[in-house]
């Protein structure tokens, strides 16, 4: 047996999902664990923002190893002693911030949505290749041993029997118009929009359900949309998914301006239907087969570490062990076939980044 992997990360920004990732590596042993992480290395846009959050994320749990704090990303890179960087900024910054890691020769870790756009994304891919180093976005949702549970069920052991549709909706209630102009979710240069924030999850869960291979060999849906729009910026998104080969659909919709129902997710096939629960689409916690002979419901809840981040960590430390390039569950082709499917949406409905060439 391998000895279990050791990764010793170097965390970028230290905004919230950063302190929700350093959490819960930080946690104390979880039985289900196949790697050791060790946080070597913060940077920040302060050293001051720095030492506050080692203060509040990484003191309270003591650990063995305490982390080198920099006031700049850069120190981040060029610390010989991380195998990884996690990248935790604004999407608008993922571009510049894994390039600058990878001619530093780090490994990345790089939260969703990976790039503004798919040609961003191929960018920083082929630098990867050129310098060869291992890049994966950190689409948590899909290492989450519920994902896998489903997956198996519906495309190896076929429990819905023929899949007909999957049914996605996220949904927020964000007052956009009061907030900002600099912010997120209103300034296009920085990806404004719900499409991109949770979008990308009610997409994700519409491939991960209908499509049973995901990179070189998953099959490009057709795909039509609709956005509301609002002041250049989308609030609701309605994408619909055709796969040619079988006849799959999915409605895969998202909004900044209600919140979501719950169940969030309903697939259906000939054989019964499942629902989805969370607290949302991003974070599920158990889904339940209703069978259409009117049988006994089956229930499958799953326990989730922490906030569920230490899933795909482990599977990044399994890979740089095995000198794996890329992640089978999220390769780079995956990331590009969502980033195309958004690119699409965004080009009918005019929502336009100032990065994008279109």
């Amino acid at each position: 047996m391998a000895e279990m992997p050791i990764c010793r990360w170097g965390i970028v920004a230290t905004g919230g999902i950063s302190e929700q990732f350093v959490r819960d590596l930080l946690m104390s042993d979880w039985p289900e664990k196949k790697a050791n992480h060790i946080i070597q290395a913060i940077g920040s846009s302060s050293l001051e923002k720095c030492k506050s959050f080692a203060a509040t994320c990484v003191t309270p749990a003591k650990p063995a190893v305490q982390p080198a704090l920099y006031g700049s990303y850069q120190e981040v890179y060029d610390d010989k002693n991380v195998d990884c960087v996690y990248i935790g900024t604004p999407h608008s910054f993922h571009k510049r911030n894994c390039l600058d890691a990878i001619e530093a020769g780090k490994n990345i870790l790089c939260e969703k949505p990976f790039a503004l756009n798919a040609t961003e994304a191929e960018e920083v891919f082929a630098a990867a290749k050129e310098k060869g180093v291992f890049v994966m976005e950190a689409f948590w949702t899909r290492f989450y041993p519920l994902i896998k549970t489903l997956q198996r069920l519906l495309h190896e052991e076929r429990k819905l029997g023929t899949i007909y549709r999957t049914f996605c909706d996220f949904g927020l209630d964000i007052d956009i118009s009061s907030l900002p102009e600099t912010s997120r979710y209103k300034d296009p240069a920085l990806g404004a929009g719900s499409l991109l924030d949770i979008g990308i999850y009610s997409i994700t869960w519409g491939l991960m359900t209908l499509s049973p291979e995901t990179g070189d060999n998953a099959e490009q849906p057709d795909v039509s949309s609709t956005q509301t729009v609002i002041d250049g910026v989308d609030v609701a998104s309605q994408v619909l998914l055709h796969f040619r080969s079988t006849g799959r659909q999915g409605i895969c919709t998202s909004t900044t301006t209600f919140e979501c129902m719950h169940p969030f997710a309903r697939l259906e096939g000939s054989e019964g239907r499942i629902l989805v629960d969370g607290s949302t689409p991003s974070s599920p916690r158990s889904f339940t087969f209703y069978p259409k002979d009117g049988g006994k419901e089956e229930r499958y809840e799953f326990e989730k570490p922490g906030k569920g981040f230490w899933w795909e960590a482990d599977a990044v430390a399994q890979d740089l062990q095995a000198g794996r390039k890329q992640n089978q569950t999220m390769p780079w082709a995956e990331t590009l076939r969502v980033l195309s499917i958004m690119d699409g949406v965004r080009k009918r409905s005019g929502t336009r980044f100032p990065v994008d060439a279109w």
